[in-house]
Order: structure tokens, then sequence, then C-alpha cells
């Protein structure tokens, strides 16, 4: 055992000192001190309430703003010194309090308990992250409308099962990204009304006997109410975890958008050109120009849902209240935070930059018979039933794999072989201009219907 520090917490129950490996694999204060402001913003409104209540004086109060503001820029400037003695970032700056300020930094504590401490810490922390994290997210869709009013006409193969099936417009498809976004950032919105609830005031689990006010504790750090049970409050984490399920599911979307990109800088697609900024070379093929942006966001991907299940796993078997396990709650939680912010920025970085090769997209769509599908609507149109058209189709591409010709360039002959209502109309219905402008209503992919969702969508940004 080591002597190590007499005046740490609750020492005064010990007989030993802790262990000195104990005392490091316990702290916190090396990954939590990321909460310092939010540390000092809870304890300055617990402060407030405690002097309106008359638990603290005016002066003890205003001693107390004075020694936080004082840590504060400490903490800023990086003179702060952090302690692994006072294990995590509450104590570090109680202590600190308290040899600036003296007996008024131990009143301070009064009413509540390190467990309903970091529980609010932790949901000022979200709340600060998840509104920056609104805000990249709205900066990569910004970025995205741009570049799908750019392209709103460029003209590209759409595909199921990655084969082709339909044409599409480049801006269309953008705009689908775009819209994976907008639910992302709902949920994120969601989850944000369960961050936002006060636990502070739950003390250690059963509450205080102090005539606190929690209600003005929640107006002053501006929650929307108090936590109604005080051991829920300081116990569960399901917050943290919804938060962590959004994050997985924005990264999931962000891993597709990175495995199209990856794909369509590929020589076999070559649909676009990546900004070099985003891309590097190979230590020995000088002609490689690897688009490594997408690739590490893709293969974050899974580091955030690893997070998750870690954060499910943490939950899963804690009996109420508070336990020491939910010091792991942290790391997985930060690290999503982090991964998440720069994914988002390295995307609205990058997607202004994107260069579409349009010749390159306009002669993909002409494969795979693109336009097959519009063929049978013409022919239902003309009054056949829809399962036979889909047969006299199927007997046309099959004339166009055997000829190694696009249904476009068959001539109106051969057509009429499988059917005498093909009429020489049927060519503007052929054409990959003609298919995308077919399809104007609410979510189709006509170009002018592209444009009035972008607009639409300008105006809920």
């Amino acid at each position: 055992m080591t002597n190590a520090n007499k005046d740490k917490l609750s020492s005064a129950r010990f007989s030993q000192a802790t262990d000195a490996f104990v005392e490091i694999f316990t702290a916190s204060v090396g990954f939590d001190q990321r909460m310092a402001q939010q540390d000092i913003e809870g304890s300055i409104a617990h402060a407030t309430m405690l002097c309106t209540i008359g638990i603290l004086t005016e002066a003890e109060r205003d001693s107390i703003f004075q020694g936080l503001e004082q840590i504060k820029g400490e903490i800023e400037r990086g003179e702060f010194q952090w302690s692994i003695q006072q294990e995590d970032v509450h104590m570090n700056i109680e202590a600190r309090l308290t040899a600036l300020i003296g007996m008024a930094g131990k009143k301070l504590h009064t009413g509540r308990s390190r467990n309903d401490q970091v529980a609010t810490d932790i949901r000022l922390y979200m709340r600060m992250e998840i509104n920056a994290i609104t805000a990249m997210i709205e900066r990569l869709q910004q970025a995205l409308l741009d570049l799908a009013e750019r392209e709103a006409e460029t003209i590209m193969p759409g595909f199921t099962h990655l084969q082709v099936a339909q044409p599409v417009t480049f801006g269309h498809h953008l705009m689908a990204w775009f819209e994976m976004l907008v639910r992302d950032k709902e949920r994120l919105q969601d989850c944000l009304k369960r961050v936002n609830i006060m636990p502070l005031g739950a003390a250690a689990l059963a509450g205080t006997s102090y005539p606190i006010d929690r209600e003005l504790t929640a107006k002053l750090l501006g929650f929307s109410r108090p936590s109604a049970n005080s051991l829920d409050s300081v116990s569960d984490r399901d917050f943290a975890i919804e938060f962590t399920a959004a994050a997985s599911i924005i990264m999931m979307h962000l891993s597709r958008f990175s495995e199209e990109l990856v794909l369509w800088t590929s020589a076999q697609f070559s649909f676009i050109e990546l900004p070099d900024a985003f891309c590097t070379g190979s230590s020995i093929m000088p002609q490689k120009k690897n688009p490594d942006v997408p690739e590490l966001v893709r293969g974050k991907c899974g580091r955030v849902t690893g997070h998750l299940m870690s954060l499910l796993m943490l939950m899963k078997s804690q009996p109420l209240a508070y336990n020491k396990d939910n010091q792991e709650d942290k790391e997985p939680l930060f690290d999503t935070v982090d991964t998440l912010i720069n994914c988002l920025r390295a995307f609205a970085d990058m997607v202004p930059h994107i260069q579409a090769k349009r010749e390159n997209m306009f002669n993909a769509a002409k494969k795979g018979f693109a336009t097959a599908t519009d063929l049978a609507d013409y022919l239902v149109r003309k009054g056949m039933p829809f399962r036979h058209a889909h047969e006299v189709v199927g007997l046309a591409v099959r004339l166009g794999v055997e000829s190694e010709r696009d249904l476009s360039e068959l001539s109106l002959a051969e057509l009429q072989k499988f059917s005498e209502m093909i009429t020489d109309d049927v060519f503007s219905v052929l054409s990959l201009e003609g298919s995308v402008a077919a399809r104007k209503h609410i979510g189709g992919t006509a170009p002018d219907t592209v444009r009035q969702a972008i607009q639409t969508a300008r105006a809920g940004l």
C-alpha cells in the first residue's frame, strides 16, 4: 500500500491509503476533464440556488463565483494542475476552489452528490455537442444541395443490386443522401428532448433533506424540467445510449455515401473526381489516387457502432442506483462525439469540390437497358396489361443482348416484331432524357422536380 494523499475524498472513513495502482486504475480525470466547462456551469447554478434558499450567504456565493471564474480561466489557458489523487473533474475543481476561497468552497457540495453532478455534466455536455453536430449536418446538407443543383440534369444509371436499373439524375441521387441526413437530424433533435432533463438534486440516490429549488436550478441551466425520480436520475444512461444509436445511424449513412464515392472514383466506374486534398497516393504505384477520406469514414462506422454495443453492455446488468461501472460511459461517448463530428466535417469540406464526369455517367446509363421499364409503361399506356408488357420488353431486351445494342438502338421494325402497338413515338420514351423527364411527380428524378426539391430543402434549412 502507498501513503498517498491524506486529503483524498472520504479518507476519514479508511484506515489505509488507496493502493497506487488502484488510484490510477479508478481515476477518470484523464478523460472527464473534458466536462470542466459543464461542471463549472452546474456549480454556478447550484450555488445560486443554495443562496436563494439560505444555505449560502451572498458573500459566499459571490466568492464561489469568483473562484470558479478563476478556475475556468486557468483551465482555458492550460495552467490548471489536474491531479489523479482527486480522481475526477469534479473533485479537482472543488479542491482548487477550496484552496482559493477557503471554507465557502467546501459548502458548495451541500445538497448534491457526485452522482447527480456527473449525470448533470454529461447532459450539459451532450446538449452542447448535439447542437454542434446538428450544425455540422446542416453544413453538409448545404453542400449537397449546392452540388445537386449543379448536377440537376446530369444523367447517370440508377442501380438496384448494383446492376443498372433505370436512369436517374445525379442531382436526384445526391438528394437521396440529403433526405437521409434530414432524418438523422430529426433523430438527434428528438434525442435532445430526453437529454435536456436535469438530474441535479437527486443527490446520491434518494434526494436531499435540504429545501432545494430544483425548478430554479433547471431554469438557470436551461433544462426543460427536473428529473422525476432520484434513483433513475443518477443510475441510467439511456439518453447516452440513444444518442450513440442515433450517431451509429448517421455513421451508417456516411458509410453508404463513402462506399458509393469509392466505387465512383474507380477506373471501372469513373463517375466522379475527388479533390486531391482528400486523397493520397501509393508508396510504390505513382498512378494511384486513393479515396482515403471516404474509406476512413467507412471504417469509422464500425468504431461508433462498437461504442453503442459497449454502452448497452455497460448498462444491461446494473442494479439501481449508481455503480462505478458508469465511469465507463464517458470514453465511448466522447469518442463517438469526436468521430462523428470529424467525419461530418470531412464530408462537408469535400462534397463542394466533387467533380462529376458527366459523359461517363451518361454513357454508363446507356448500358444495361435502363429504359426497359419505360418501354413497358409505354405499352401499358396503350392498353396492354403490365404482365404482358413485361414479357414483350423481355423479348426486346434479349434481342438487344444478342446484338449488343441498347433498346434505343433497335429499329422500329425490330421492335414491332414483339408488338404492333409500338409506333415511331417510342424513341422519345427510350431516350435517357425522356425517361428522367417523365418522372416529374413529387420525389421523382426529373430535373425540374429535383430543382423544386432543392428549393423546398433550402427553405427547410
